[in-house]
């Protein structure tokens, strides 16, 4: 449903006060979605990854320069961490702790969660042991 023309001029008056007030605040939160800016990082990882990995190939292997194999092996590096320290908000996976610790693995259907290796080797010994 739109907004009525009234509407619209109380939303643009407190936009502006916004800008005056905090511009800083106002530019972050006009920028949109974060998720947008994170993939255009992940893109940009890719790209210096093949990048770097040409610049590997073609420096360090057919020229036989080593200090270009180097320089290509550093940009591969810098896109591949560009890349993985975006990719959870690019695609918007989940963290490792974001799940709720109550009733974690009531989601999984019928999944239940698994213990620890250590602790399940140790538990086969002493039934082995008490036989």
């Amino acid at each position: 449903m739109p907004l009525s023309e009234h509407e619209q001029r109380l939303l643009e008056q407190i936009e502006r006060a916004l800008v005056d007030d905090d511009p800083k605040f106002a530019s972050t939160v006009r920028s949109g979605d974060r998720r947008l800016r994170a993939r255009r990082k992940l893109h940009l990882g890719i790209a210096l990854v093949v990048v770097g990995l040409a610049v590997l190939v073609g420096g360090g292997a057919v020229a036989q320069l080593w200090i270009v194999g180097i320089l290509g092996f550093l940009i591969m590096f810098g896109g591949a961490a560009l890349g993985v320290l975006n990719y959870k908000s690019a695609t918007g996976a989940p963290e490792a702790g974001a799940a709720p610790a109550a009733g974690r693995s009531a989601g999984r259907k019928g999944k239940v969660r698994r213990q620890p290796l250590k602790t399940r080797l140790e538990e086969r010994f002493r039934r082995r042991y008490d036989q």
